[in-house]
């Protein structure tokens, strides 16, 4: 199984509407990708949130990171952040 997390590094200035992330952008994307997720919330650490979706393969992120409805949920993010999201892919072990 493979996880890829996307995390949101706090710091100076930044922005995060934490519900329209949890009730709009998340949901988007596990509809354009088939997949299920969980989400953080930070309260202490560098990050103000995080969101962990879980594949089957890498094979299978990849052909989601093709599919026509990618370009909406990226294009999403401008909708509750100005943080530049940091990518983190892993396998469950």
């Amino acid at each position: 199984m493979i996880r890829v997390s996307v995390l949101y590094p706090g710091g100076d200035d930044v922005t995060f509407d934490h519900d329209y992330y949890k009730d709009k952008h998340v949901p988007m994307a596990c509809a354009a990708w088939g997949v299920g997720s969980e989400i953080d919330k930070g309260i202490s650490g560098p990050n103000v949130a995080a969101v962990h979706f879980f594949f089957e393969s890498m094979e299978q992120f990849q052909v989601a990171m093709q599919a026509p409805d990618t370009a909406n949920v990226m294009a999403d993010v401008g909708n509750y952040t100005n943080i530049a999201p940091v990518m983190q892919i892993s396998e469950v072990v």
